[in-house]
């Protein structure tokens, strides 16, 4: 059993139509700190939403039923660690939200932020690995980013944060049979398999930053001085103008770590990712893309935030959910 020497806190919103996913994501954080002696030391957080302001749930489930199945999800979890914070809400909180009062709520009272996600597997060794890294760099360099190596992604300027056992294979658009691939749907075992092979860590900094959303590790002296999501990133491209943020407050002086070798699993097609949506029920077999633009407000809700996370230190003007709203009344 192991000790950590710092503090962390890990958060994840899960929206009531990621039920049949959030599990995955659960039993990954289990056997993170199944091995750690003071599991004080890790923070566990969720906000769970079951606002129905722009999906509705269809008539294969209940939100009674939903809810009822998160509970059971999370008092297991509670069984191995008391650490775990719940906020069940019905009011409308999108990734940009949660994590923007993440970053701001859980810098006072821990050393490093990891933003989960619902869709992804953490590593076995997470806190391990960046128990060691804050404590060899918070006297050097106490404001950092840092983030694992993922998957084979689309075109070359996503190589330094590539797992070194992905980067060499081919990008293969649409390919979910592999398993380098961005749209293959990793399981917990395959992770263990990759992450277990390494004996010495791969440690790199990379310039210029490159990271995503899903699995960021942010020390607490960043969202301290002052770097966060800005108010009107609304909806997603929240790790876009993150990073904005911390190009125009400090340039290329904060760096971001990259464990090189160690994979964290993104499975940003995870057929389960969107069930029991009403709109939803006749085009199984299509990929989460598919099913979002059948609601008429994604594609607007999608350019606006776009728009603002691009045009955060422009006269431009922003959007906002009002926007999306009034359009839909029309």
């Amino acid at each position: 059993m192991m000790i950590l020497n710092n503090k962390f806190a890990i958060g994840c919103l899960v929206q009531w139509y990621e039920i049949d996913l959030i599990g995955e994501y659960i039993e990954s954080l289990k056997q993170s700190i199944s091995n750690i002696k003071n599991k004080e030391n890790v923070y566990i957080d969720f906000v769970f939403t079951v606002n129905q302001d722009l999906e509705r749930v269809d008539d294969t489930t209940t939100m009674e039923e939903i809810g009822s199945r998160f509970d059971d999800m999370v008092n297991d979890l509670k069984k191995i660690t008391p650490n775990v914070r719940v906020e069940p809400t019905n009011k409308l909180v999108t990734i940009a939200d949660y994590r923007r009062v993440f970053n701001d709520t859980w810098c006072e009272v821990v050393d490093v932020l990891m933003w989960g996600e619902s869709d992804s597997l953490i590593p076995k060794q997470t806190f391990e690995i960046l128990d060691n890294l804050h404590s060899n760099v918070k006297e050097t360099t106490p404001k950092y980013v840092a983030f694992f190596g993922t998957c084979k992604m689309w075109d070359g300027s996503w190589k330094p944060i590539e797992h070194i056992d992905f980067t060499d294979k081919p990008f293969i658009e649409d390919d979910d049979k592999n398993w380098w691939s961005l749209k293959y749907n990793m399981n917990i075992d395959e992770m263990n398999e990759i992450n277990d092979k390494v004996e010495d860590l791969d440690v790199q900094m990379v310039n210029p930053y490159k990271f995503n959303g899903c699995g960021l590790v942010i020390s607490s002296e960043v969202i301290k001085a002052g770097v966060n999501i800005p108010k009107s990133v609304f909806f997603i491209h929240e790790d876009t103008a993150f990073l904005n943020v911390i190009k125009q407050m400090f340039g290329d002086l904060i760096p971001q770590y990259i464990i090189k070798n160690v994979l964290l699993v993104h499975n940003r097609k995870h057929p389960k990712k969107r069930s029991h949506i009403l709109g939803e029920e006749n085009i199984e077999g299509k990929e989460i893309g598919a099913k979002r633009l059948v609601h008429d407000w994604y594609m607007k809700a999608n350019k606006m935030c776009e728009h603002n996370a691009y045009s955060l230190f422009t006269q431009n003007k922003t959007y906002s959910w009002k926007d999306i709203f009034e359009d839909r009344e029309k």
